[in-house]
């Protein structure tokens, strides 16, 4: 046996050739295949090709150049087992001792647009994973690099190699990491050409974004992750202009906030508690959906999330300045809003953009499990409207009870949501029966309720919702249908002279 030898296979050249100059330092014979010996050999570097080891042509353009027993057995052979080492030395194979491999760019592939299959099918690579994966299972005796960011604490350890082995246990795990979410995303994708929306198995893979202080709590731990091709009006996208790191909670609040501003194409402002509105409101000027947002509950805005559909300029700036908030989000803000909001250290800042994208799959774990549901984005193009009532909605009640019914779907059930005049004035939110929710709502409005409209997530049992919404001064309803007690709300809303619409749609959020 001569010089340890490194096989070095890169799509990724970030870095590769300093790195390669180091292992030769180090006394590192280096193989290498394509593109990569081109790179290296270009910087001056003596490099073994792939073929003399093999003894055999890169063939098929390149699919088939390491898929060989000199590569795979150099890699697998147990260098304390004598009966591996007579087989090499039997056969005449050298051993393999460090692996440098990244893949085909099938992600940044797929990623384009327009991308076509056969190009997204050349950029699945068999080879590398291969390799990755055989001197990842003999990391006793073989180092294994897939990140670039690592050539460096290899180098470290080649040098002093006293906790090596530790460290090739560590980058092993990286590499079956690495090829498991490089495995699920070729697998998605062709499940996806394959129109099998739910298939037998799933596989989901993401991307760590940041380590949390906590998680809901501070005897939680906590990470946030993103997935690999995350929309771009999303929270994992958003630009953080000042302020400190995002918590647990701060991440959740502020993804309901930007879903539910997400839902207006009109100036829109959006207060968030604890995942649920507090205050919305839409207007001709931002100023107007931001004040109609604010007075819709003064109280529970403090310490809030506040989401905008447009830039948030100086005069809303002045404005959210004079409360404590935890966030406000917003696709740009002026360089004056900046100046203002800047003084408030505690404030987090977020600048993403805001748009509705296309649907996503919604993921919800429990014990031992996990749920997958498309994302409500029932819109209201698509709605059947069903005036049920003898008393037409009128023009205002119209327009408030379509404002109230694209809020409404993201307060958690039971769920009653009273609205006038563009904004939001009552909500009641996660309760255990509907009139409960309803006379939550109500009794935060006050008197504003008079002449407001409710709508609800999902039908009315039995008429009491219509009777508290009477009580209110209530003149407008909206809600799915679909109770077989329907007739009794129908009934008790025309003795009231209230008008009701059925929509056919629920929206129970939980």
């Amino acid at each position: 046996m001569g010089n340890k030898r490194a096989l070095i296979s890169v799509s990724n050249k970030t870095g590769v050739i300093n790195f390669a100059k180091q292992l030769t330092e180090l006394g590192y014979d280096v193989i290498s295949t394509g593109g990569t010996k081109k790179a290296l050999e270009e910087a001056g570097l003596n490099v073994i090709s792939i073929s003399e080891i093999t003894h055999f042509p890169e063939i098929l353009d390149g699919r088939v150049k390491t898929l060989h027993p000199n590569v795979h057995a150099g890699l697998l052979a147990k260098r304390d087992d004598n009966h591996h080492m007579a087989a090499l030395k039997e056969q005449a194979i050298e051993t393999i001792d460090l692996v440098v491999v990244n893949l085909y760019p099938f992600k940044e592939t797929i990623a384009q647009e327009g991308v076509s299959f056969e190009d997204a099918i050349e950029n699945i690579d068999i080879g590398g994973p291969a390799m990755l994966r055989a001197a990842a299972k003999n990391h006793q005796d073989v180092t294994v690099v897939v990140d670039p960011a690592d050539y460096g604490t290899v180098v470290d350890h080649l040098k002093d190699s006293s906790s090596l082995k530790e460290l090739n246990r560590k980058l092993a795990a990286k590499v079956y990491r690495h090829t498991a979410q490089y495995d699920a995303l070729v697998a998605n994708y062709l499940t996806e050409e394959a129109e099998e929306k739910f298939p037998e198995t799933k596989t989901v893979t993401y991307e760590r974004q940041q380590t949390l202080r906590y998680g809901e709590n501070p005897h939680q731990s906590a990470a946030f992750y993103k997935h690999p091709f995350a929309e771009n009006s999303s929270l994992v996208n958003a630009k953080q202009l000042h302020g400190k790191e995002l918590s647990y909670n701060n991440i959740q609040d502020a993804d309901s906030a930007l879903t539910i501003v997400k839902e207006f194409e009109e100036p829109a402002a959006v207060a968030v508690k604890h995942t649920n509105p507090c205050g919305v409101g839409i207007g001709h000027t931002l100023k107007e959906a931001y004040d109609r947002a604010y007075n819709a509950d003064p109280v529970s805005i403090f310490g809030g999330i506040v989401a905008f559909n447009r830039e948030v300029d100086e005069v809303v700036a002045q404005d959210l300045s004079q409360i404590f908030l935890e966030i406000v989000i917003a696709p740009s803000f002026t360089e004056e809003a900046l100046n203002i909001l800047t003084q408030k250290k505690n404030i987090r800042l977020l600048e993403v953009p805001v748009d509705q994208g296309e649907p996503q799959e919604k993921l919800s774990t429990v014990s031992g499990g996990l749920l997958i549901q498309d994302e409500d984005r029932y819109v209201e193009s698509e709605m059947q409207y069903d005036v049920v009532t003898d008393r037409e909605p009128s023009d205002e009640e119209w327009t408030n009870m379509k404002f109230a019914w694209k809020v409404m779907k993201h307060v958690k059930s039971n769920a009653i949501l009273l609205a006038t005049e563009k904004q939001t004035i009552g909500v009641g939110a996660g309760q255990m029966n509907r009139v409960g929710a309803a006379n939550i709502a109500i009794e935060q409005a006050g008197e504003k309720a008079k002449g407001a409209v409710m709508a609800s997530d999902a039908f009315f049992p039995m008429d009491d919702t219509v009777e508290a919404a009477h009580q209110a001064g209530i003149r407008a309803i909206i809600q799915p249908g679909g109770s077989k007690r329907d007739a009794d709300s129908i009934k008790k809303c025309n003795e009231y002279g209230i008008a009701m619409v059925f929509t056919g749609v629920r929206h129970f959020k939980h």
